[in-house]
């Protein structure tokens, strides 16, 4: 026995054009991220810490969208839609793991930015690549630590009541209402650990970006303060995305709670705002689209000579 996925099934009329719009937005995400992994990755001009971060965040954010959109894409084209606990469990899992993940790099992300800018003489000693390695294997490792025993309480629980979930996936606020009994504790425990992941790594990232601020204005140069705040605005633009509709989603009071507003919050922060990422970082990054125009004038004249 498990559950029974509704997802959009009460649009009926709509389910093909769902499935291309997501299957869409998914290829988007993918080629994206990709882009980013790649260039960063091949191009030496981009071989510094924050491109980095950057790169283990594009790979973060496949790997969260392909959780969740995949699943989506083969319900909108079955009737069948039953997911086992085991399954769910796994999916609940590894989608709270990731985003955890995606929250501690745009932490470390922030850290780099404000080494970068406050320490400039020291940047290269600080963050070194010995020191990045290691926090961003802490970023993975904490992510998969937290929510072991999390989603294990979660799925502990009896679930006594209709199993059909009224959601496109198992997420965390659709399966507890399923459950049968006092959710009060489990309830407070998904407070505690939204607050803890999200609301203490916000405010890390923003104490960070005021002491950033506060050094950007001491710059004599108009040049200096522009090119220190743009590389800086398409980082604080996806934190706002990111955290945003993460603390609406899980902190907002449960009066407020609805089916409707669940499924658009949870459209949002699985696939829209991982849709946004590559676009924030690429068009709004000049050496993102320098790399990248390097790289095309070098097929254009290597497919000259052949």
């Amino acid at each position: 026995m498990g559950f029974i996925l509704l997802g959009f099934s009460d649009v009926p009329d709509l389910q093909g054009f769902l499935f291309g719009m997501f299957l869409i937005v998914y290829v988007i995400i993918l080629m994206g991220n990709s882009f980013i992994i790649i260039i960063t990755k091949v191009d030496f001009s981009l071989q510094t810490p924050m491109y980095f971060f950057l790169r283990n965040f594009s790979s973060s954010e496949i790997c969260y969208v392909s959780v969740t959109v995949p699943r989506l894409l083969i319900d909108l084209c079955r009737q069948n839609r039953k997911i086992s606990f085991l399954a769910c469990a796994t999916q609940m899992y590894f989608f709270l793991v990731l985003g955890a993940t995606d929250c501690f790099i745009l932490t470390v992300m922030a850290y780099d930015r404000y080494v970068a800018i406050c320490n400039p003489l020291l940047y290269p000693l600080i963050m070194n690549n010995r020191l990045c390695v290691q926090l961003v294997a802490g970023c993975w490792m904490t992510g998969i630590s937290v929510h072991v025993g999390f989603t294990y309480q979660i799925f502990s629980l009896p679930f006594c009541r209709s199993h059909q979930l009224n959601h496109f996936f198992c997420d965390v606020p659709p399966v507890l209402k399923l459950v049968c009994g006092d959710t009060f504790m489990t309830e407070m425990l998904i407070d505690v650990v939204t607050v803890v992941v999200v609301a203490i790594l916000f405010m890390l990232i923003l104490g960070s970006y005021v002491k950033i601020i506060l050094t950007i204005l001491k710059l004599p140069s108009a040049i200096g303060r522009a090119k220190a705040f743009s590389t800086c605005s398409s980082h604080l633009m996806v934190v706002a995305l990111f955290f945003g509709s993460g603390v609406i989603a899980y902190l907002r009071p449960k009066s407020g709670h609805s089916t409707v507003m669940d499924k658009f919050l949870s459209l949002f922060y699985t696939t829209l705002t991982p849709v946004f990422n590559p676009i924030i970082y690429c068009l709004r990054n000049k050496e993102v689209m320098a790399a990248l125009r390097k790289i095309l004038l070098k097929w254009i004249v290597w497919d000259s000579k052949t």
